[in-house]
């Protein structure tokens, strides 16, 4: 027995470097595009791009996109689509205006109500679609509508603000930092080494799985330079913030939500399940999946983290606009495609939504210090849309 485990880690570590790079060619790829964007528009904006202020501005931009994406990567996984989450973000921002600064309600219960309402609105667009197999195309472009229309009628079409101090610092605020010192955050230069820390242990770990049941892995030399660079980058970036306010709190839990949907694309069943779904699902069902549920939780999924984004939004301006959260779809989409999820659904990444989201924001953010105007950004970012998409076609036709 131990004789077998043993050839099998032999042959796992003998798997040639280009065998790995080749079946992870979208995901590194997508990775160094990302590196190479930020590397030019940091020399096209004098180093703009990476100043504390610009780096903490980019989280605060971006984190809720990334929040919702983290959601559309399972819909999409699942062979669905929803188009109405930048209006439901955009009500649900609305809704919290209304609790909290026209009826005063406290801003923990007003935003449980708020979170629950958004389960609710993906629960209603999910039985549509899940029970009476109608096109989520036509439900979320429906509901798109809906919820669009429900933010004007509850606003008034007026904004409402500002909210609370206190639910401010939800995007707003940065962690205490009890080891303060002037000039850097040093609380927050220790949680960027502890993260990189764990996170290279975690891929120690699961190598090491991986070779225990002669899976493919990497060669050990690679496995330790990509890993190292990777902490690298991580504490590099954790003291350029360090260096401004510290880590905002959006990003601490912008980050617990990703390390939570990694564990349960990677290391649960209802994971699993729902990349069985998205790549066949009259197999799934064949094999004792209940896929109509399955798409009902995806949907409900994506409704609460519309609603944690609409929080988030509304925190950052702090105040509730009608046209909140207009456009919000494109980019969540755009990311999760970017990324490497496929458009017929059973492919996508936790990580690579998270790097499709960053990408798109490097851009936005990228385009607007240079000087270009909205009008081609949007050309461009539509141009990079289908461009990621024909590479994922052509990659399976080929």
């Amino acid at each position: 027995m131990n004789t077998n485990v043993e050839a099998a880690q032999t042959t796992a570590e003998k798997t040639p470097l280009s065998t790995i790079i080749k079946k992870n060619l979208r995901e590194y790829g997508m990775l160094l595009s990302l590196v190479v964007i930020m590397i030019f528009f940091y020399y096209k904006t004098d180093g703009t791009l990476l100043e504390p202020l610009n780096l903490t501005n980019l989280v605060l931009q971006n984190s809720y996109i990334i929040i919702m994406a983290l959601g559309m990567l399972l819909v999409i996984v699942a062979g669905h689509i929803d188009l109405s989450v930048g209006s439901v973000a955009g009500f649900i921002g609305g809704l919290a205006a209304v609790l909290m600064v026209d009826m005063g309600w406290h801003y923990v219960p007003a935003a449980i109500v708020c979170l629950l309402a958004g389960a609710a609105i993906g629960a209603l667009q999910g039985y549509f679609v899940a029970f009476h197999r109608i096109p989520s195309f036509i439900v979320t472009l429906g509901g798109m509508l809906v919820f669009r229309g429900l933010a004007l009628a509850l606003l008034a079409g007026q904004s409402i603000g500002p909210f609370p101090p206190q639910f401010q610092l939800l995007s707003s605020g940065f962690i205490p930092d009890p080891l303060a010192s002037e000039g850097l955050r040093l609380t927050s230069v220790a949680i960027g080494c502890l993260v990189s820390g764990g996170l290279f242990y975690a891929a120690m770990r699961q190598r090491a799985n991986k070779l225990q049941y002669g899976a493919e892995t990497e060669p050990m030399a690679f496995f330790v330079v990509k890993n190292l660079l990777f902490a690298a980058a991580i504490i590099f970036f954790a003291y350029l913030l360090a260096s401004y306010k510290g880590l905002p709190n959006v990003l601490v839990v912008m980050f617990g939500l990703m390390m939570l949907f990694d564990f349960i694309t990677n290391r649960t069943t209802i994971g699993r399940r729902v990349y069985a779904l998205g790549g066949n699902e009259k197999a799934a069902r064949l094999s004792g999946i209940k896929t109509n549920w399955l798409s009902f939780y995806t949907f409900i999924n994506m409704g609460v983290l519309a609603a944690i984004a609409g929080l988030i939004f509304a925190a950052r301006l702090n105040t509730a606009t009608p046209k909140a959260g207009v456009g919000f779809e494109l980019d969540v989409i755009a990311a999760c495609f970017i990324g490497g999820a496929s458009a017929t659904g059973g492919v996508g990444k936790v990580t690579g939504a998270v790097i499709g989201a960053f990408i798109m924001g490097v851009m936005n953010n990228g385009m607007s210090i240079v000087g270009i105007g909205i009008d081609w950004q949007q050309v461009i970012k539509g141009v990079v849309l289908v461009a990621a998409v024909f590479v994922d076609v052509y990659n399976k036709n080929k």
